[in-house]
């Protein structure tokens, strides 16, 4: 499946892909030696351009026309785009969670310092922008990106304002999911309907379907703490450490039994050796099957809006690629 997949996506946008990674390099360019090299390395490092092929999957999906040459420029723009400020948003949280690794290797703040990491996130940011203008210049999206963002940063705040608060609610740990991690899927999938040119009704589809595809995504990102600690591209644990709950967390905290056996275990800063106790106390209070139900609730919800857009493969790889999505283990 996963290799009829890729060869599918190859096949379908992988020329697109290729000129979004490109353009990608090019916009890492600078003048400062070191900056250049940080920059540089995270590329290198590679991520799964999941935004972008979101976009460029949505954008085949959304209508059977074959691109112009225009619109395939911009949709390869907007990919970059995505995928840039999504970069930013990573090195930036590194730098607040003083994370070592990113993508399985060293992170830019632990590798170059702060102050470059710092200036990397900022120079991403400003790339971000610069492809904004390029191609959204006195259009509604260019609103609709700076809502987005606004969206992230809430979500991140509402975080952190969450942080070490035993007693917070499922319901503000999806308010803020929605924003710092749904928001860029949502983003994603509305930009590449509207660009291809789908009309309003397949574009709002398309954005219901990134949202809930965002919100299931983080949920399973969240169990990958517990159920998959020896292949995680980052410390095991690491949200749990900076007073971060996330949903297998939040879910054992509402069964009576294991609030007396967690809250000892979760002063600040934790007790020695009280991560693994906190795993396996979270794993025996069955959270992890309750979180696995609410990640498929999203899933559906995914699928559902996604059915709404035009029969295609492309729309049948995106439905694929959810159903990837729910069941990775990295």
């Amino acid at each position: 499946m996963i290799n009829s997949f890729q060869t599918q996506t190859k096949h379908l946008i992988g020329s697109e892909l290729k000129q979004v990674r490109q353009l990608i390099n090019t916009r890492l360019q600078c003048r400062n030696p070191e900056l250049a090299h940080a920059l540089q390395q995270m590329a290198s490092h590679g991520g799964k351009f999941l935004r972008p092929t979101l976009l460029l999957l949505v954008a085949k999906a959304a209508t059977p026309n074959e691109w112009d040459p225009a619109t395939r420029s911009r949709l390869i723009q907007l990919g970059a785009s995505i995928e840039i400020l999504h970069m930013a948003t990573l090195i930036h949280d590194d730098i607040i969670d003083d994370s070592p690794k990113r993508r399985g290797q060293i992170s830019v703040q632990a590798q170059f310092g702060k102050d470059t990491a710092v200036y990397a996130g900022d120079l991403l940011f400003t790339q971000f922008f610069d492809l904004l203008i390029a191609n959204l210049a006195n259009d509604e999206y260019l609103k609709i990106n700076a809502r987005a963002m606004k969206k992230i940063l809430d979500g991140e705040l509402g975080q952190m304002a969450l942080r070490y608060h035993q007693q917070q609610q499922v319901t503000q740990y999806l308010r803020n999911v929605n924003g710092k991690t749904a928001a860029l899927f949502q983003l994603a999938a509305s930009e590449g309907a509207h660009f291809a040119g789908g009309d309003q009704q397949t574009t709002a589809y398309a954005a219901r379907f990134g949202q809930n595809l965002g919100i299931a995504f983080q949920i399973i990102d969240d169990l990958l703490d517990y159920t998959e600690q020896s292949k995680l591209n980052k410390p095991v644990m690491q949200d749990l450490a900076t007073g971060v709950y996330s949903l297998p967390l939040l879910l054992a905290l509402q069964q009576p039994a294991a609030v007396k056996e967690l809250q000892p275990l979760l002063e600040r800063p934790l007790p020695p050796d009280s991560e693994q106790q906190i795993r396996a106390i979270v794993i025996s209070s069955g959270a992890l099957d309750e979180a696995r139900q609410l990640a498929q609730r999203f899933t559906q919800k995914a699928d559902e809006w996604l059915k709404k857009l035009p029969n295609s493969p492309a729309q049948l790889l995106l439905g694929q690629l959810t159903q990837q999505l729910m069941q990775r283990t990295v």
